[in-house]
């Protein structure tokens, strides 16, 4: 579901980033005021969940791969406020350092991954609880059956929006051939491309994935919970560091080299080099266009979750290893001026 770079147009891309702009804003303006300071760091925890879900590829309906997001887990574990900030820059260390989503495409990506995915899954979340009693009641298994439903359409109302994304590409913007000049698939192609896969096999993954984790978290670490943090959810007592939940991270990291296994490329990830030759509906698409051609691109430091000169599986570690760590301390950076404001606040 990462766009890569020169699949939209400028134009998309700056419009998609527009769309963010207010989002981003509302998010850590929420966040600064709902959550408790102390939890502001742990984000770090769930964006790293996010992270390393990503790195799991699964394969999918007809040859591609896919993956979890688990926009809705950090919804769950923060509010979708803090999902949308968490997964927005998942999102940004993935393009900047590992060439996997594109800087240009980064407004649409998080549009789709760190918006839809999250409020939507949220929302479908809390509607589920509220219809089963409501959120105090903390011991019926609602909230995980409610979990399943919220992230299963979350994660397939981000791939419909994506798919949407691409397919308006080739309907907007032609050369004076009539070929595309960016993504080349229109509408028809783009919504089914995408869809089948997200329902059946990527949004049960991502259903799998966020009830897993969610569970864990809600045993061992209670009070790391949104339910928690607005009360409905009895926090521990003590203020001991949730040691399990890093224990979990540190396990995900350990295993992402089992996201090596799924052969094949996302649908829409194709590189310029290839894509004239993808067989689409029985017939190739013939061409290269364009914008994908002669397109802005930025050399990463380890693209593709790869470094020069070492194997595959430890390059995926590493990288694994690099990119939680970069998210916990991001948002510990960013919690010492968060905490500053609620003091003066507090005062």
């Amino acid at each position: 579901m990462h766009i890569p770079e020169n699949y939209l147009a400028p134009a998309t891309c700056a419009v998609m980033t527009a769309a963010m702009v207010p989002v981003w804003a509302h998010a850590v303006k929420k966040v600064d005021v709902e959550l408790p300071k102390e939890k502001i760091p742990m984000i770090g925890v769930g964006a790293a969940f996010s992270f390393l879900g990503m790195m799991f590829n699964v394969p999918l309906v007809g040859g591609t791969t896919g993956h979890a997001v688990g926009g809705t887990l950090i919804a769950l574990l923060f509010g979708p406020d803090a999902a949308c900030i968490a997964v927005s820059i998942a999102l940004l260390l993935q393009a900047v350092i590992f060439g996997d989503g594109g800087i240009l495409a980064f407004g649409a990506n998080c549009f789709n991954m760190a918006f839809i995915l999250p409020y939507v899954g949220y929302w479908i979340y809390s509607a589920i609880v509220r219809m089963f009693g409501g959120p105090e009641r903390t011991k019926s298994a609602h909230h995980y059956i409610a979990a399943a439903v919220g992230s299963y359409i979350g994660i397939n109302a981000a791939a419909f929006f994506a798919a949407v994304e691409f397919g308006l590409q080739p309907m907007l913007f032609k050369d004076a051939a009539g070929n595309a000049l960016y993504c080349p698939y229109d509408l028809s192609v783009s919504i089914p491309a995408m869809m089948i896969p997200h329902l059946v096999v990527a949004g049960v993954v991502e259903a799998v994935f966020t009830v897993v984790i969610f569970a864990f978290v809600r045993t061992t670490a209670p009070d790391l919970t949104y339910d928690a943090i607005k009360g409905y959810a009895p926090a521990r007592a003590d203020n001991k560091k949730p040691i399990p939940v890093f224990a979990l991270v540190a396990v995900l990291i350990a295993a992402t080299p089992l996201g090596l296994l799924a052969t094949g490329t996302a649908w829409g990830e194709w590189g310029a080099d290839e894509i004239a030759d993808i067989v689409t509906n029985g017939s190739a698409l013939g061409y290269t266009p364009t914008g994908l051609a002669n397109g802005w691109s930025l050399n990463v430091p380890m693209p593709d979750y790869t470094v020069g000169g070492m194997g595959e599986v430890a390059a995926y570690i590493l990288s694994a290893i690099i990119g939680t760590a970069l998210l916990i301390i991001i948002f510990k950076l960013i919690s010492i001026p968060m905490k500053g404001r609620r003091e003066i606040h507090a005062s």
